[in-house]
């Protein structure tokens, strides 16, 4: 959360959807937000405080029945679930169309599940992506185009290289792995 709320960086996927839902709110997580609306951010962090207290007090007495949920077959437990997404996309506007929505990207997550796709680099993509579109663009039109503005300084040039290299260390790996195989 410190990340998120100081540098507007998002420490995990959980941390992306609530910078997603600060954003369409029109809160910039970041340095500025401290400044622009503290009573944002204190809420934030009250509110994490009491929900903090609320789980004690809920969870002492109720820790045995929490273990028994677990105790709860998959073929019962999934139907409810169920139940309650349908519930909750059709309560938002009272469309069967949300409800639709809700299935594809149900059904999309089961299939990225099987072919093994990792679920938090693609919500960090969906999230942060458009940031760094928009911070591209600026920058290219600060240079008018020119795309020398990103080897102007020794940090930029360091900081490319090493995106370069995470970017392109899979690929050699692989290839590494097959040359191993050929011999």
């Amino acid at each position: 959360m410190v990340p998120l709320l100081t540098l507007g960086i998002p420490g995990s996927p959980t941390l992306a959807v609530l910078m997603g839902a600060f954003i369409i709110h029109g809160l910039t997580p970041g340095p500025f937000l401290f400044k622009e609306r503290p009573d944002v951010v204190w809420g934030l962090i009250a509110s994490l405080y009491l929900g903090n207290v609320i789980l004690l007090v809920l969870n002492l007495p109720l820790v045995g029945l929490w273990a028994k949920l677990l105790e709860i077959r998959y073929h019962f437990l999934y139907p409810g679930i169920l139940l309650f997404c349908i519930l909750g996309a059709y309560s938002l506007n009272q469309s069967i169309f949300d409800v639709g929505v809700m299935v594809a990207f149900g059904v999309l997550g089961y299939i990225f599940r099987k072919i093994d796709w990792p679920l938090a680099p693609t919500v960090l993509a969906l999230i942060l992506g458009p940031m760094m579109e928009r911070a591209l663009r600026t920058s290219l039109e600060m240079s008018a185009g020119d795309m020398t503005i990103f080897f102007t300084r020794p940090i930029s040039v360091v900081l490319l290289i090493v995106a370069a290299i995470v970017l392109a260390s899979p690929a050699v790996r692989l290839l590494g792995k097959r040359a191993g195989k050929e011999d």
